[in-house]
């Protein structure tokens, strides 16, 4: 077994709860934390949704699950909250002042459609869980080698692209998984998604498991299910999911989930850590043969594959969008970078329950942004006249729409450059100085801190990849004792999910990155002379050579191509 597994040997994860409230009576350090229960307990910790912060010893980073993305408004002004209340960096850390863009007491919206919160300390954990039990949230196995939160459209029960809510099949899964000892404990993360929409909103190319809409002629009747893709995922091993010949019913969906968690769980590596992700378990067995292990564990019939009815995928929601309800609109708002202020969300509940009907309902997307629901006509000027509303736009630039980042270095411990503030400077700056064409909506501009794909960068019409870069010109260098070392990143290129899914390819290496604005300016330059009509930039990048695009951005002002991958 890897150090990892042994640490889960010695102590149940779930158990860590009960630990949490110990360490948070005695208000205990991170040097008596691990005086107490040793180094495992940093790992154990994930299972209660907390992660050591990497720069700041004694404070935590809190996730929280949202299934599908669903809040009402009271779960959405609790987590404001809760945000405001304990999110709050210390003087010595800053303190109101932490972050020249953001403040204190912010939120980031993630590409699980979760919620993470940065400062909090042990002993505040009783009273935020108390607070979350009250509404019905939690952070139970927000992280660790287990389920975490399961995706789903944004949009569930209320566009006219989807066949059927699959809403309530979330929450039942997520509910079978949740505090659950028996499946607690797998060789790693495990990622499901579960959607009714046919345009695929919840990625289920690029999960563990992804249960996507279906029909099939069962018992002299059409009748509505899932089928099954298995074996996606990113990070450093990236692949697109594998289809197998299963028809899920929707009161069959737990029971299935849990019959694919129990194959991971027999079958999966627990010796080698970078390969324990169950899409190598795929990879190594074929899907045809995965699909049988599962059929073996599965307590009910499975029928072959019916048809498909997945068209395609969308990316986003933003905008004004008509409901399938008459005289109802949802609005989609742009979070750049995801990150908001706790004051922020609260208003966001409280104006749902100003303009909403009784089942308004706040949704969070995996582009990192969220939806305000079932808001009749008559109220959508009043609701966009909001501040919130005016500053997180409903029709903002292309690059705006499209651009997701990563926690990075300002937080977390893998994170080798910083990232927030880097994609929102840089997002507004491209809408500023970029003319992209008017039927150009979104450009899909993805910034992962390191290797480990928390921004999806692989299925981005531009993805970043975090290093740091030794440079002969010291300028912008972030390193004091050596000053030709700075941030820089591998910039990739013509990444999407759909019918033409495909990852990006890592076109430049070692780029600092205070050259990567103009090379991309050099990039949309020709893109916008050379594209064909309709044609998106990823579709674009893929039929240009890579030898192509790098003397494109060769041209820049700038020293694109000067930098060294920096190991340390």
């Amino acid at each position: 077994m890897n150090t990892v597994e042994r640490w889960k040997q010695e102590q149940h994860p779930l158990d860590v709860i009960e630990n949490v409230y110990e360490y948070a009576e005695g208000n205990f350090s991170f040097e008596e934390i691990e005086a107490r229960a040793g180094d495992g307990e940093w790992e154990r910790l994930k299972w209660a949704g907390m992660y050591a912060h990497g720069r700041q010893d004694d404070y935590f980073m809190l996730r929280t699950k949202v299934p599908g993305g669903f809040l009402t408004p009271a779960q959405a002004e609790a987590i404001g909250t809760v945000a405001d209340e304990y999110a709050t960096a210390p003087e010595e850390h800053g303190g109101e002042a932490q972050n020249e863009i953001w403040g204190d007491a912010f939120l980031d919206i993630t590409t699980r459609q979760d919620i993470q919160m940065h400062w909090i300390e042990v002993t505040d954990i009783p009273a935020i869980w108390d607070t979350y039990e009250a509404v019905g949230l939690t952070t139970i196995q927000g992280c660790g080698d287990s389920a975490r939160n399961v995706l789903g459209c944004p949009a569930a029960g209320l566009d006219d692209h989807e066949c059927f809510d699959a809403q309530p099949v979330i929450d039942a899964v997520s509910d079978f998984f949740t505090n659950n000892r028996e499946y607690a404990n797998l060789p790693r993360k495990f990622k499901m998604t579960i959607t009714g929409c046919q345009e695929d909103c919840a990625q289920s190319q690029i999960n563990d498991v992804g249960l996507v809409p279906a029909r099939k002629h069962v018992d002299g009747e059409d009748i509505y299910g899932f089928h099954a893709r298995v074996g996606g995922g990113l990070s450093d091993g990236p692949r697109m999911a594998s289809n197998i010949d299963v028809f899920v019913r929707p009161e069959d969906a737990v029971e299935f989930c849990r019959a694919v968690t129990q194959t991971f769980k027999e079958l999966g590596d627990r010796n080698n850590r970078g390969l324990c992700r169950m899409r190598y378990l795929v990879q190594q067995m074929g899907p045809s043969t995965f699909e049988a292990a599962v059929r073996d564990r599965c307590d009910v019939d499975l029928h072959s594959r019916g048809q498909d009815l997945t068209r395609g995928y969308r990316g986003d929601h933003v905008g004004v969008h008509p409901q399938k309800q008459d005289g109802l609109f949802y609005v989609g708002f742009n979070v750049i970078a995801g990150r908001m202020g706790g004051d922020e969300l609260t208003a966001v509940a409280q104006a749902a329950k100003k303009y909403g009907t009784d089942d308004t309902s706040i949704r969070l997307a995996t582009d990192q942004n969220f939806l305000l629901t079932h808001i009749p006509e008559d109220n959508l000027s009043a609701l966009l006249n909001e501040p919130f509303a005016r500053k997180y736009e409903h029709d903002p630039g292309p690059f705006a729409r499209g651009v997701v980042g990563c926690t990075g270095s300002e937080f977390c411990n893998y994170g080798i450059i910083e990232t927030k503030k880097r994609v929102y400077r840089w997002a507004r700056a491209l809408d500023r100085q970029i003319v992209t064409p008017d039927d150009l909506a979104v450009v899909r501009m993805h910034m992962s801190g390191c290797s480990a794909s928390c921004a999806q960068p692989q299925i981005a019409d531009i993805g970043f990849r975090g290093e740091t870069v030794a440079v002969d010109d010291s300028e912008g260098s972030t390193n004091e004792e050596s000053g030709n070392i700075t941030e820089g990143m591998d910039v990739g290129l013509g990444g999407s999910l759909g019918t033409d899914n495909q990852f990006l390819d890592w076109v430049a290496h070692a780029v600092p990155a205070q050259a990567v604005i103009p090379a991309l300016q050099q990039l949309f330059t020709v893109f916008t002379e050379e594209r064909d009509p309709g044609e998106r930039f990823y579709e674009w990048a893929r039929r240009v050579s890579n030898d192509r695009l790098r003397r494109i951005m060769q041209r820049a002002n700038a020293n694109v191509f000067g930098g060294v991958a920096h190991d340390g």
